[in-house]
């Protein structure tokens, strides 16, 4: 009998005693991947310190095992389930379970597991006493056979990605293609090859099963060229509202249509009327949606482009005459013989693809030159006359300049379109009439981020509305609906860059400076540098208010103690920094409103650049600047460090509130605060971390330092056995974590009302 203390313990003592005997070469971090106790080879191992009820722990390991297959990664064909103090492990198959690792479980899976009916064990082996348990035991978990499950619309995504993995050349007809089309590829799930040890051939005729998956189910590369345009259910349903507007905007005697142009599976149209769907053209450029689509709305709407399916009509996974931002589409006589009718009334219903190849995500993947074929279209050509700047860069803005430039030509003609508001709201692309609209929040079409979405009713007549309002619905964890908040989106006009940044010259400046990367140390040499580094005595640092928006609001806000390697930013000054800080403050928005309805929405402008300057002038905003930079000195986004360059130069953090080597400019500045309680807490709790700081053994007496510099150089950890953050200095991070909530309640309390007055924040 062993005597463990702890699971931890027992578990990584029974695999330094077996590993060598089974797969020398094997790491702890190749079995323990998944958040369960271990897959080894084709076995997945459950340990407890002491068993109490067998048929619990195997339904703890089906649910791990429903977990696998979920993510698309091999189900082990033996379950074992080790006593680690009794030493005695017991085996059972997983295919005798298949039933119920192929259902979905919600919450921990060693929650709520008694009363799980089970089989018997098929063997126990005692191997702290037997050795002959022993050698079974080894050879069991020598085994590498894994138990085929079947494909349904929990697991159709883990396994696709797994493919795309698994071959990286592979397109989408490798993975769903079946034979009931002109083009007969049969792909992966219906004829297994890379997976033949896992899966079961898939036996569904057509991939209806799958349609409101279709958009997920696409190659990576196809994923970023085609965009995403999934509608949920709950939005689509409530969008079709504004479609009826429209359709009552009809004047009395035409006819109309109801246009989308890239309608997917089709699943925006769904719970439209038989009628609605009569009127209806939809199409489709990637091929297995248009299959899709045909089966399930081909008898119900006017029109499919193309009606029919020809030899040709498959042409690398998309679909021939489909692609909406072609000259043949543009032209297509079905569609043309409607707009060139005067007596017939157009409306555009569509969620256009959102595909912005400038974007973090697709250089990341370096995809983005790949994945921009449709910059080459017919219609961004035509754009590109017209239009000018990033706004090209958004596949959703072609859509919708598009609509308009084609489609809509009457004042009772229709668009009802689902985009983020930016379109209308700083790139002003759209200078229709606004006729009502929807906020809806994007991570409920299949995407991870909390953010705004808007679906708006625009006219056919031109106005010049500087402020809408939206009704803004999340979507509850039953599907339904939450009750609508008032969501109001105001213009941008001017940048931070063209209204604030500082373009005066310094009196003894020279680039014989250096060059800072995001963590506040110098930038190493194999970085692409895009500006020089400049150095002046007049210098206080370089500040990043870069952008409209706040994706990866991060590497758009910076404060540095010189040039960021990559620039997009402008070197500040000591004689009028104060003034500045609001751009700072201001890039912080998001980190402190993570709702929903914040972020696509709210902006950073300079529109109050007149009236917030004349004020500075005249000193009335003397006081609020200064909570500015008590919040500048506090904040985590603050990158300002003191060290020593290769330049040889010393610098300084001179916006923390550090005396320890003396006054810093922040410091003499905030001394003509009045601080009122809140200021009084943050500035108490500063001085409780600098003191716990100045405790630690990685304190270094000759620097100043400022909050993040405690955080990157002093708030350090490690992982202990058992997977859990141990902090070397607990003192500090305590008073770290008590001054983040206190900076954050500032913030929104005490500068937030301010930015949105002079219009920082709009």
């Amino acid at each position: 009998m062993a005597n463990y203390n702890t699971e931890r313990e027992g578990q990584l003592d029974f695999f330094k005693t077996f590993l060598p005997l089974i797969n020398p070469n094997l790491s702890l971090d190749d079995i323990l991947a998944d958040d369960n106790d271990g897959v080894l080879n084709g076995n997945l191992l459950e340990f407890k310190l002491r068993v109490n009820d067998l048929n619990a722990v195997l339904f703890q390991c089906v649910k791990y095992m429903s977990a696998l297959r979920i993510k698309g990664k091999p189900v082990p064909a033996n379950v074992i389930i080790v006593d680690l103090n009794a030493e005695q492990a017991y085996f059972y198959r997983s295919v005798d379970y298949l039933t119920d690792i192929e259902k979905v479980y919600e919450g921990g899976a060693s929650k709520a597991n008694v009363g799980f009916i089970g089989q018997p064990y098929l063997e126990k082996y005692a191997y702290g006493a037997d050795q002959l348990a022993v050698t079974k035991l080894i050879a069991r978990l020598k085994q590498n056979e894994f138990t085929q499950i079947h494909i349904d619309e929990n697991c159709i995504v883990g396994w696709a990605t797994a493919f795309y993995k698994a071959v990286p050349t592979a397109r989408k007809e490798d993975f769903i293609g079946d034979d009931t089309g002109k083009h007969k590829t049969i792909g992966e799930i219906r004829n297994p090859s890379v997976f033949a040890e896992y899966i079961y051939p898939y036996t569904g005729a057509t991939n209806v099963k799958f349609q409101y998956l279709m958009d997920k189910l696409n190659d990576t590369l196809q994923k970023k060229n085609l965009g995403a345009f999934y509608t949920p259910e709950a939005y689509a349903e409530k969008s079709h509202e504004l479609l009826r507007m429209a359709i009552d905007r009809v004047p009395t005697g035409n006819d109309y249509v109801i246009i989308d142009r890239c309608a997917g599976t089709g699943n925006l149209e769904k719970g439209l009327t038989d009628e609605e769907l009569s009127h209806c053209i939809l199409s489709t450029v990637e091929y297995y949606e248009y299959k899709v689509m045909q089966e399930i709305l081909g008898s119900k709407v006017r029109h499919i482009i193309p009606p029919v399916e020809a030899a040709d009509t498959f042409q690398a996974g998309l679909v021939k005459g489909a692609d909406a931002l072609s000259k043949e589409f543009v032209e297509n006589p079905i569609i043309k013989q409607y707009i060139d009718d005067p007596n017939c009334t157009i409306i555009l219903f569509e969620n256009p693809p959102y595909a912005e190849t400038t974007s973090l995500e697709h250089q990341r993947t370096g995809a983005g030159k790949k994945s921009s074929a449709w910059k080459r279209s017919f219609v961004v050509s035509e754009m590109k006359k017209q239009v000018k700047g990033a706004v090209l860069n958004d596949l959703g803005n072609v859509f919708i300049w598009s609509a308009f430039e084609y489609y809509i030509r009457q004042s009772t003609d229709s668009y009802v379109v689902y985009s983020p508001v930016k379109y209308w709201k700083s790139q002003h692309l759209v200078d229709n009439e606004f006729l009502a609209g929807f906020a809806f929040n994007r991570r409920h079409f299949h995407t991870n981020i909390d953010a705004c979405i808007m679906v708006a009713l625009w006219g056919g007549d031109v106005c010049s509305d500087e402020s809408i309002n939206l009704e803004g619905f999340d979507i509850e964890p039953d599907g339904n609906l939450s009750k609508p908040v008032s969501v109001p989106v105001n213009k941008v006009h001017d940048l931070f860059s063209t209204k604030y940044y500082e373009k005066g010259q310094f009196a003894d400046e020279s680039f014989d400076g250096i060059l800072i990367g995001l963590n506040g140390l110098e930038a190493k040499d194999d970085v692409k540098k895009r500006i020089k580094p400049f150095y002046s005595d007049e210098m206080l640092g370089y500040m990043v208010a870069d952008s409209v928006g706040f994706d990866n609001p991060d590497a758009k806000s910076s404060l540095l103690v010189a040039g960021r390697y990559n620039g997009n930013g402008f070197y500040v000054r000591k004689d009028n920094y104060l003034e500045k800080l609001p751009m700072f403050c201001a890039s912080r928005y998001i980190n402190y409103n993570r709702e929903w309805t914040e972020r696509a929405r709210i902006m950073k402008s300079g529109d109050g650049a007149d009236r917030f300057n004349a004020d500075v002038s005249s000193g009335k905003l003397d006081q609020w600047l200064r909570k500015c930079l008590l919040f500048t000195c506090v904040e985590m986004q603050n990158h300002m460090r003191t060290f020593t360059g290769s330049d040889g130069r010393f610098y300084r953090n001179e916006l923390c509130m550090d005396t320890t080597n003396g006054e810093t400019l922040a410091s003499e500045d905030l001394k003509q605060l009045v601080c009122g309680e809140d200021e009084k807490r943050i500035i108490a709790q500063w001085n409780v971390l600098l003191d716990e700081a100045k405790k630690t053994a990685e304190y270094d007496s000759n620097l100043t330092y400022g909050v993040y510099q405690i955080f990157a150089e002093i708030d350090t950890s490690y992982k202990d056995d058992e997977g859990k953050t141990v902090w070397n200095n607990l003192e500090v991070h305590s008073a770290l974590q008590t001054l983040k909530t206190l900076v954050k309640d500032y913030y929104n309390k005490e500068i937030v009302p301010m930015l949105f007055e002079y219009e920082f924040l709009k």
